[in-house]
């Protein structure tokens, strides 16, 4: 049996926040782009830009759909109804596939910005009004969420087709949420530390917090971030880690768990 692994990583992401600058060196390393529909960052340049791209070096495409607060890139937690969220996910779907459908791609995954990624973690209403959208849209949409939060829960009870991710370069709770960005350890910018963290918790398929607890959980995706040069090198190396230790890195989806189903 061959292991099957995915890298995923946030890219179009371009704002006065964000460079984007690095995007065609991070699509030569990973499987899955989640795209900014232009809602927290990126706009309709960008959104070609990583399309053709993501085709030349057969990486899949999502849509990364966020609040619409491009002042806050998406950071800042907004109130919103179940029917505006529905639509907001929608919309933003809709615009990338647009896109996506000029290149004979197809938007195959979905996985939440930001704050809204961070409220739906905390609050099972939110969850399921996420899910039920993804759903809504298409059946044989990937669901890509961090794995173990109530995001990962409200989808399985809708029987979608979910991807488990964990984060390269965060530090973990013993509760299994990411350390705060407020506090000195949330980061790990140490590419030695990051592949290794990424290897065991693989293996393991457990996430290993910073106080040495392990949670078991599924792990189908490593999600990486681009934002400065020391995450370029950290992509190299967790990529090299995995594949030497023989994983086989491949599309969310080409992944053996949803091609059957």
């Amino acid at each position: 049996m061959s292991m099957e692994i995915n890298i995923n990583c946030d890219l179009g992401e371009k704002s006065k926040h964000h460079s984007n600058k690095h995007d065609p060196e991070l699509l030569k390393i990973v499987n899955s782009a989640n795209i900014a529909c232009g809602y927290h960052a990126g706009d309709e340049e960008t959104m070609n830009q990583v399309i053709a791209i993501s085709k030349e070096n057969s990486v899949s495409v999502g849509a990364h759909p966020s609040f619409n607060d491009p002042e806050n890139f998406g950071r800042s937690r907004m109130n919103l109804s179940s029917n505006e969220i529905r639509k907001l996910i929608i919309d933003q779907f809709e615009i990338l596939q647009t896109i996506a459908l000029k290149y004979n791609e197809e938007v195959s995954h979905i996985k939440p910005h930001g704050a809204l990624n961070n409220m739906a973690c905390e609050d099972i209403e939110l969850s399921r009004t996420l899910a039920k959208t993804v759903k809504e849209i298409n059946k044989d949409l990937i669901y890509l969420v961090p794995t173990g939060s109530k995001m990962e829960e409200a989808a399985k009870k809708l029987n979608m087709k979910i991807a488990c991710e964990i984060f390269a370069d965060r530090n973990y709770e013993d509760d299994g949420n990411l350390v705060s960005r407020k506090k000195p350890n949330a980061l790990i910018t140490d590419p030695e530390i990051a592949k290794k963290h990424v290897l065991s918790m693989v293996k393991n398929q457990a996430l290993n917090c910073h106080s040495g607890k392990l949670i078991p959980c599924e792990i189908d995706s490593v999600c990486i971030h681009g934002d400065n040069m020391s995450s370029l090198e950290t992509a190299k190396s967790i990529r090299e880690n995995l594949q030497n230790n023989g994983y086989n890195l491949v599309p969310l989806n080409k992944m053996k768990k949803f091609v059957n189903v």
